[in-house]
């Protein structure tokens, strides 16, 4: 076996958890992930276990692997650590950010605001994670951007799933407006506090949102998901504390 390989293969499997393709919960069979991405049963192990190491999945004696589910006592935890880790971000990028950075962020977030405006939310995610790693490149902090990416990681499922909600989009839009002009006025603690704010306003939904995780068929189409997902707009506001 390869590390080569065994890295392919965490990176395959991690990339269909982010995705929800692998749902938190769903038993991971190594025989049947050998087969899925068409390799031997020793890479997959190993896969897993780097996983396991980040928090992605979790591995039982006797009974084998998981997808990490997390209860809501411990995403409020992560997403308040994830705030504190942006925050940190954005206040460097604000004090030194570059020429080049401005420009990345600036770009990022024209491709969210195109997306938001197109009404998709795939695409959203996928542009709303590149607008933040921009944020967290201009902090020239690589131990700080390994820190945040890791807990990112952790909860990430949970965010994709509240931006299936098209409603949700401009408000993500409205707060990335805010913070591009912080880092651009070179005001360190306000990028701080609306990074903060940016990630704790999902705390106000995650009653309604562990609720439809608990409940929802991930076995079924995903407009019926989709459809749970949207009753989360009549969730009523939930403090971080």
């Amino acid at each position: 076996m390869s590390p080569s390989q065994a890295e392919r293969l965490r990176a395959m499997i991690e990339e269909d958890i982010l995705s929800f393709k692998l749902k938190p919960g769903d038993k991971l069979d190594e025989c049947r992930l050998a087969e899925m991405y068409g390799t031997s049963r020793t890479p997959v192990r190993e896969a897993l276990r780097q996983l396991s190491s980040n928090g992605l999945i979790e591995i039982r004696p006797h009974k084998g692997a998981i997808v990490a589910k997390l209860g809501i006592r411990e995403l409020v935890e992560l997403l308040e650590v994830m705030a504190e880790l942006e925050g940190g971000c954005g206040r460097l990028a604000a004090k030194s950010c570059m020429n080049s950075d401005m420009d990345a962020i600036i770009a990022a977030q024209e491709t969210c605001r195109k997306y938001a405006e197109l009404r998709d939310p795939q695409s959203y995610q996928k542009a709303n994670e590149a607008f933040h790693d921009s944020i967290y490149s201009a902090s020239r902090n690589e131990c700080l951007v390994k820190l945040t990416l890791s807990i990112r990681n952790r909860v990430a499922p949970y965010r994709r799933l509240r931006l299936e909600q098209v409603s949700r989009l401009k408000f993500s839009v409205a707060e990335h407006d805010k913070i591009v002009h912080a880092i651009q006025e070179s005001l360190p603690e306000e990028a701080d506090r609306l990074l903060q704010l940016h990630i704790l306003n999902l705390g106000s939904e995650l009653r309604r949102m562990f609720s439809v995780i608990s409940t929802a068929d991930w076995s079924a189409p995903s407009e019926r998901r989709e459809m749970r997902v949207a009753d989360m707009a009549s969730l009523e506001s939930v403090p971080v504390k």
